[in-house]
């Protein structure tokens, strides 16, 4: 692996990646095509965060965060650190010595395939943080890696600038060619979404109909039998 600290990365609109906060990890994964979600092991210590921000990526040994520490001076406001492991490796490699320091630049969270350790204090001073789990072994500083490079996080990959958004749901990555795109896609979503919502709120439409579905339950064999039709043998 070679190592190293690319300075000068491109980041995403910030208008766009500040719209994408507002809609969350499902809609946007949804609205783009059900493309980018990292998976299930990435949780969040807290409940009811929501942001999105510009990707500062971190490839390091396991066991080692000493390129989060490079890492922080390439953080400015408006980013998230993500942090991935050449292999496996649930040790603490992030606390809150790591979170008071990004914080104070504007990061708005952390979104890591390691383990987090400190983590009342972390929810104490609002710095949101998605692991692979929560883990007290410490770490070492003695192998280099990477900063701003692509990496894979549980299946997501993540390029430096790029939109991670992340909340209660999990985390999902937008291209940051893409932000604009995936923001216009995730507005026409949740306007839909709220057209179908008053109508199930108002009882006057089932599902079924609003998505044409019936046609598609007849096309796929599906029948509508009686009970009594159904203990007779019809149907099974």
């Amino acid at each position: 692996m070679s190592a190293v600290v690319v300075t000068d990365i491109a980041r995403a609109d910030a208008a766009a990646v500040d719209g994408l906060a507002l809609h969350g990890v499902a809609t946007v994964h949804e609205a783009m095509g059900r493309v980018g979600l990292a998976g299930p092991s990435l949780t969040p210590i807290q409940q009811g965060a929501r942001i999105a921000g510009t990707a500062v990526t971190v490839l390091s040994w396991p066991g080692d965060n000493l390129m989060i520490h490079a890492a922080v001076e390439q953080c400015r406001a408006g980013d998230v650190l993500v942090v991935a492991t050449t292999s496996p490796s649930s040790d603490g490699a992030f606390g809150d010595l790591f979170a008071t320091a990004l914080k104070a630049r504007g990061v708005r969270g952390l979104v890591t395939a390691t383990g987090v350790r400190d983590t009342q204090d972390l929810r104490d001073m609002g710095f949101p943080a998605w692991s692979n789990g929560v883990h007290s072994q410490g770490t070492v500083k003695a192998t280099p890696g990477s900063v701003n490079v692509p990496v894979v996080v549980d299946g997501m990959v993540v390029r430096p600038g790029d939109v991670v958004i992340a909340d209660d749901d999990g985390v999902v990555c937008v291209p940051r060619e893409r932000a604009a795109e995936a923001l216009a896609a995730a507005e026409a979503r949740v306007a839909k979404e709220e057209a179908d919502r008053a109508a199930y709120a108002a009882g006057a439409e089932l599902s079924l109909d609003r998505k044409g579905l019936r046609a598609l339950l007849a096309d796929l064999g599906v029948r509508y039998v009686s009970q009594a039709a159904y203990e007779a043998g019809d149907g099974r």
